[in-house]
């Protein structure tokens, strides 16, 4: 398990990591950036769905069965049931692309994830960060992660 993060993370690295997200200030969080989110959250959903459609069969096949990608949101790693994309303005609200698998409950546990919105509050002034749809393949994205761990390399 270990060498499989370690493989995300060093990959991640290797990237353009300086362009996959944009730094947003305070004073820059309004409608159009809530707009912004809402369509970013829609879209990791779609594409959520249609990937784990996609590497469902490959992942049982591989041995790592139960797939399971969807967009998760929380506020400071507290999980709401009912959490929606109108918190995002909240202090520590953040949403991502959560990907599991071997698992075989129905909990909201993930392995990885491709973060998409995140405000970090701070003490004083908060900041947030957001997928840089402008310079990156979501779904790309995505689906490296899933390739990543179905790779041998993953597994070793």
């Amino acid at each position: 398990m270990f060498n499989v993060l370690k493989k995300l993370f060093t990959s991640s690295r290797n990237d353009k990591y300086d362009n996959s997200y944009i730094s947003v200030s305070e004073n820059e969080m309004n409608s159009q950036l809530r707009t912004k989110i809402i369509e970013l959250e829609n879209l990791g959903k779609i594409y959520s769905d249609e990937l784990q459609k996609e590497y469902a069969k490959r992942f049982k096949e591989s041995g790592m069965g139960n797939l399971k990608v969807w967009l998760h949101r929380d506020i400071d790693g507290d999980e709401i049931e009912i959490l929606t994309s109108e918190r995002f303005f909240e202090k520590e609200y953040r949403s991502m692309v959560a990907i599991n698998f071997n698992s075989n409950d129905n909990g909201n546990d993930f392995v990885t994830y491709l973060q998409l919105w995140y405000y970090f509050g701070g003490y004083k002034k908060g900041e947030g960060t957001l997928y840089n749809t402008s310079e990156r393949d979501l779904k790309m994205d995505i689906e490296k992660i899933l390739k990543v761990i179905l790779s041998k390399e993953y597994s070793t």
